[in-house]
């Protein structure tokens, strides 16, 4: 075996041996989705014709042509997942200033399911990282000229989702094959309909921008709360986006440990709540923009256990030329975008450990 194989056996291997606190946490990253599981589940389908008219949907495949990567071959997806403040849709403006006011797309991941079905590796983009942005088009009409150096979620702002996935699969080589963005206002209608979700702190957080003033010790928060948790950085850590990445991933672990002991099924209305509520949250490409495509997206991934995910971030270091911005590390970026083109978990080699990151080493989570 060669020692790149060994690698890539080993960094396999090694999704065996992560700890539980990170298990669950694609299914969790695609919440939205879990109501719609629960409501196939249930049998609910005369409810489809009122929840697909909730569904936001985009036809990026139309607006970006065919100027682009090749699909991958067999049944692998690539699937784009942006948390942003501002809902884009059919009835909307896709980018521009005036148009998104100011929206921006705060978190990002791409989801990669494997050929089978049977694994995933979920690749976290820190928005304050330096990419090249490719020419778009804003929301008025005009273009937005190539930049060899813009923070990645720029795209959003100048172009909407449509700019968004072009940047992603310049920077990736990789298509798009779906696209799916949860809206920050509609996440914390979720949460709310949840009844709000509980998390131990290890330290006190006291962050202006984000409004949030959190004590250390056990909190229930409702969904204001938790949008202002999931979007803190300044009082965390080192204040870098990287450290909020951090912070949202151990939320997104403690809602994980919370909706599988929900008993939605047993209560209808609550079901139907969660649907509802899930549905006018996201925003899709238009192959997604339905409940039935939507569950059927969430059951596959249902099937996927927790010693089949793999998560990193993006390996990025300080930017030589802006010390308050990020840029890709080129090697290790390289195996990772490689790694998901041939369908292959991402290798050791190419994983920059998220601890090395934090001011003191220590999650803001406690027993994580």
């Amino acid at each position: 075996m060669s020692p790149q194989a060994d690698d890539d056996e080993r960094a396999g291997r090694s999704r065996r041996w992560r700890p539980a606190r990170r298990r669950r946490l694609i299914r969790v990253a695609l919440c939205a989705l879990a109501a719609l599981v629960l409501l196939t589940g249930g049998g609910m389908t005369a409810l489809y014709l009122k929840l697909d008219g909730n569904i936001s949907q985009i036809d990026i495949d139309a607006a970006l042509g065919p100027d682009r990567p090749a699909d991958s071959p067999g049944g692998s997806l690539n699937i784009l997942v942006l948390g942003s403040d501002s809902r884009a849709g059919a009835n909307g403006s896709y980018g521009g200033p005036d148009a998104q006011e100011g929206a921006r797309a705060d978190t990002a991941m791409i989801v990669h399911l494997n050929e089978e079905h049977d694994a995933a590796t979920v690749v976290s983009i820190p928005r304050d990282t330096l990419v090249p942005r490719p020419t778009c088009e804003r929301g008025d009409g005009s273009t937005a000229p190539a930049r060899e150096r813009s923070m990645f979620n720029e795209a959003y702002t100048v172009g909407g989702p449509v700019c968004t996935v072009k940047t992603v699969e310049a920077l990736t080589g990789l298509r798009m094959d779906h696209y799916i963005e949860i809206d920050f206002k509609g996440f914390a209608k979720l949460i709310d309909t949840l009844g709000g979700v509980e998390i131990t702190t290890t330290q006190a957080i006291d962050d202006d921008d984000s409004h949030l003033t959190l004590p250390a010790g056990t909190h229930t928060l409702d969904g204001e709360q938790a949008l202002a948790l999931v979007r803190t950085r300044k009082a965390i850590g080192d204040g870098s986006d990287l450290s909020r990445i951090d912070v949202q991933q151990g939320f997104l672990r403690a809602l994980a440990e919370q909706v599988s002991g929900l008993g939605v099924m047993s209560n209808p209305k609550r079901l139907y709540d969660l649907a509802d509520a899930a549905t006018s949250a996201v925003t899709t490409d238009s192959a997604l923009g339905s409940v039935s495509e939507l569950a059927g997206l969430a059951r596959t991934m249902e099937g996927i256990g927790p010693d089949e995910l793999q998560l990193v971030t993006l390996p990025v270091g300080r930017d030589a030329a802006d010390p308050n911005r990020v840029a890709p590390l080129a090697e290790e970026s390289r195996q990772v975008w490689r790694a998901l083109r041939e369908d292959r978990p991402v290798p050791r080699s190419a994983i920059v450990d998220a601890s090395a990151r934090r001011d003191g080493g220590g999650s803001v989570f406690a027993g994580q």
